[in-house]
């Protein structure tokens, strides 16, 4: 259940959003539920603030998920996110991932310096600094959701196509790698939302049952923000929707009620 909460967590802010225009701005706020079938597992909310970061403007992002109700009793979950990004760049200048997963918890700060292209990532619960070099156009988790929103041209995309980025995670450069799957109306509760489906690839084993287990589809608009996330594991699936939003930088596209 830990590992399953926060994977689902880490893909809302990794952001299968994609657009070449801007995708959002100031005041962005959205809200999803964590389910098993008709069982709410939690909730999760991303919002973006205007700041200014040592003497740069910038998006704050924060983002945080919760367990609640009866999931909350039995596996406690509270996920702090939060990213400083550039607002002209899009390059992240500071990360934060602070958690509390049923017990397990860390508290791990990441300031990038593109000088020295070296991270220095202070681990507060155990009070340890270290410094980890980084390709230069590197991501963290929540950037690249907001990133990939304003810099992938999704009108050109054919099925099958597949994206592939550089992450830096705790204190790991890796690569992101998602697929192209195609486009499809989604009944939600909003109306009819025309989408966009991607699947990125995970880690098969004691969670997913194979690295394609995660299918994402998300407006087919000029936000592009998720509508609808589907894990298939070991042990049945979990699914995230959108339930809420505010300050969507453009229209939301509903083709019908």
């Amino acid at each position: 259940m830990k590992k399953t909460y926060f994977i689902l967590i880490a893909i809302f802010f990794l952001g299968i959003n994609l657009n070449q225009a801007q995708a959002y701005d100031d005041g962005e706020w959205l809200k999803f539920r964590m389910h098993y079938g008709l069982i709410t597992a939690g909730y999760a909310t991303l919002q973006v603030d205007e700041e200014v970061h040592k003497g740069k403007d910038v998006f704050h992002v924060k983002g945080v998920g919760k367990t609640t109700g009866i999931t909350k009793f039995f596996f406690n979950v509270e996920d702090y996110y939060e990213s400083y990004i550039d607002k002209e760049l899009n390059i992240p200048y500071r990360f934060i991932r602070k958690i509390d997963e049923g017990g397990h918890t860390k508290d791990i700060q990441i300031d990038f310096d593109y000088q020295s292209q070296k991270a220095l990532v202070f681990n507060k619960k155990h009070n340890r600094k270290s410094k980890v070099s980084f390709p230069k156009d590197v991501q963290d988790m929540v950037s690249a959701f907001y990133y990939l929103r304003n810099n992938m041209d999704v009108q050109n995309l054919n099925v099958g196509d597949e994206t592939t980025m550089n992450m830096f995670f705790d204190k790991e450069n890796f690569k992101f790698r998602l697929k192209f799957l195609g486009r499809e109306i989604l009944e939600t509760d909003f109306g009819k939302v025309p989408c966009l489906i991607f699947r990125p690839y995970v880690q098969s084993g004691r969670v997913f049952k194979e690295q394609e287990s995660l299918t994402l589809w998300v407006s087919d608009d000029e936000n592009k923000i998720p509508i609808l996330i589907e894990a298939e594991l070991m042990v049945g699936s979990l699914k995230a929707t959108l339930i809420e939003f505010k300050g969507l930088n453009n229209s939301f596209r509903i083709v019908s009620k």
